[in-house]
């Protein structure tokens, strides 16, 4: 199973949205489907290299999801660390040489859980064959109040000259320095919620009436089928 042709995107963006009904249609306790959800990310880890694809952005969890109920959000963080230390010992991660980096305001998470992501950072960052970014912790609209905050701290330093700012140093000053091109959106759910709003700008997008503990490989060959078949014009 192939995309019908070659024009696949280089970066794909993916909401992994659908995992709290997932279990509900299994009479389980809602926090349980992010468990199922956790084990398609690493069959999508797969389908990425099969099809050669260098490098994916998954929103994992938003700043919103802080205010999940207290049992689900307790369920999220031991789940969290307990896939960060799986992906430690995974020789998969050495072998094809994948770098994983984590974009959000990463401090807001405990001490041990930010422990375990820079460790993981650090092991893989000099890797570069793939890249993972995993948007935890994440808003959009606070990566560009961010960027703002340190453009700013850097024209007040001298660093910077008020006449050098263009899209190019801003983007170099986002959580992101990469765009998308395919963006997929699973859970039925058609709006953008405040994912990559700047990296996003040309990005295509596919929303799924499919929660994603049942996204599959035929619908991601779909995707791809649908992303070669688009005409990117970017307003030309």
């Amino acid at each position: 199973m192939k995309p019908s042709n070659n024009k696949v995107p280089k970066h794909i963006g993916i909401i992994l949205d659908g995992n709290r009904r997932f279990s509900k249609r299994l009479m389980m306790k809602p926090w349980k489907g992010h468990e199922f959800g956790a084990k398609k990310v690493e069959k999508l880890f797969e389908w990425c290299r099969e099809f050669n694809i260098k490098e994916l952005t998954l929103y994992a969890f938003s700043l919103e999801n802080f205010y999940r109920p207290k049992k689900e959000f307790c369920y999220l963080m031991n789940l969290f660390k307990k896939e960060l230390k799986k992906l430690l010992n995974d020789k998969k991660v050495d072998k094809y040489k994948i770098k994983i980096r984590f974009i959000g305001r990463i401090h807001m998470f405990d001490k041990d859980l930010q422990k375990l992501i820079k460790k993981v950072m650090d092991k893989t960052k000099n890797y570069g064959n793939y890249i993972v970014n995993i948007a935890m912790a994440y808003g959009g609209r606070q990566e560009v109040i961010d960027a703002v905050m340190k453009i700013a701290y850097n024209l007040k330093k001298g660093r910077l000259r008020l006449e050098d700012i263009n899209e190019e140093v801003f983007s170099k000053n986002l959580y992101l320095d990469s765009e998308p091109q395919l963006i997929i959106r699973t859970g039925g759910e058609k709006r953008t919620s405040n994912f990559l709003n700047f990296q996003a700008a040309y990005a295509e997008w596919i929303f799924l009436d499919i929660i994603w503990p049942e996204f599959n490989k035929k619908n991601f060959v779909e995707c791809l089928d649908e992303f070669s078949r688009r005409h990117r014009r970017f307003g030309r």
